[in-house]
């Protein structure tokens, strides 16, 4: 059997080694310069320059038929309908030069946050019933993934009058909502 004072010197032996990682404490904080594009990427994107106090926003763009998370700086938070807004507008002159396109020409979308459930509302307000279109997929896909990698929205449903739409996901099936941005994450370009 080990004494008591044996087994508390131990103890206090190994909280010594423990503590003595080898970097020695320093009396003032020191400066840290971080990384000037997304903490959550590979690689910077496209127009990912930026200067301090600018935030970044997540636009999902198409290149090949896939979704590409592009990292844009602004100098502030946006709304999301105002990010939804850009989102259609396009892709930058960078990204284009990328290959980066859209498949959300001519939409016109109203978006409402609802702050107690995080749910995104996306009202269809101008309707092209003539033309069935092909990347309607992946229209749908852009903005789910946009609007959910904003920290203030977990879903997505979309609506035109009262009646919530049915959407196609990324595996075919059509659903009312809410969806996710896993929900087409087989759509997403790897990295």
């Amino acid at each position: 059997m080990t004494s008591r004072p044996v087994r508390l010197a131990a103890l206090a032996i190994a909280g010594l080694l423990l503590g003595a990682c080898g970097v020695p404490p320093e009396d003032e904080p020191r400066a840290v310069d971080l990384p000037r594009r997304s903490l959550t990427s590979a690689s910077p994107s496209a127009g990912d320059q930026g200067r301090p106090g600018q935030v970044t926003e997540v636009h999902c763009l198409v290149r090949d038929g896939r979704l590409v998370r592009a990292v844009r700086r602004i100098e502030s938070i946006r709304s999301p309908q105002h990010q939804v807004e850009a989102l259609i507008a396009g892709p930058t002159n960078a990204e284009r030069e990328t290959g980066l396109t859209s498949a959300l020409a001519g939409l016109s979308l109203a978006v409402q946050v609802s702050s107690d459930t995080l749910v995104a509302q996306v009202e269809i307000t101008e309707a092209d019933e003539g033309n069935a279109r092909i990347d309607e997929m992946i229209a749908y896909a852009q903005i789910v993934c946009t609007l959910t990698a904003r920290s203030d929205v977990d879903s997505v449903v979309f609506t035109r009058g009262d009646e919530r739409l049915d959407v196609p996901r990324a595996d075919g099936s059509l659903s009312r909502g809410p969806l996710y941005g896993s929900d087409y994450s087989s759509l997403l370009e790897p990295g």
